[in-house]
């Protein structure tokens, strides 16, 4: 697979700071749970190093997760837990949204990882596609 299939990004709508206020809010009305947020730039920072804006949110789904971790032969794509969804700016003062394409990945793991897999991207899609270009 290659990287850029791995992976997908889209353009933001709104500003850094705007995208991830909107994405916490649209996940509030969801089964998904905001379990952390990483300021990347503000870490890089504490080291001297100054790049622009990337805040990694980290996400789950209980109800999905428990499918996967409950089961000692699924465990294994526990390094792909939680979800997380990027947001950062360029230095051309663009700002774009990107994350895991889980559903590429998933149809190579298949049994139950493939379900819950497929079922989180479609999730996340759902809840990003009002903010992209």
């Amino acid at each position: 697979m290659k990287t850029m299939e791995m992976f997908i990004k889209n353009e933001s709508k709104y500003s850094a700071e705007q995208t991830v206020e909107k994405i916490i809010s649209a996940l509030e009305n969801t089964k998904w749970n905001v379990l952390h947020m990483h300021h990347l730039h503000n870490s890089l920072s504490k080291h001297g190093y100054n790049v622009p804006p990337v805040t990694v949110i980290e996400v789950c789904r209980p109800d999905y997760s428990v499918q996967m971790l409950s089961l000692d032969e699924q465990r294994i794509y526990s390094s792909l837990m939680p979800c997380r969804i990027s947001v950062y700016d360029t230095n051309e003062g663009k700002v774009y949204i990107s994350r895991m394409n889980s559903g590429a990945l998933a149809a190579q793991a298949g049994g139950i990882t493939e379900k819950v897999m497929t079922l989180a991207f479609s999730d996340i899609e759902q809840i990003l596609e009002p903010l992209v270009k």
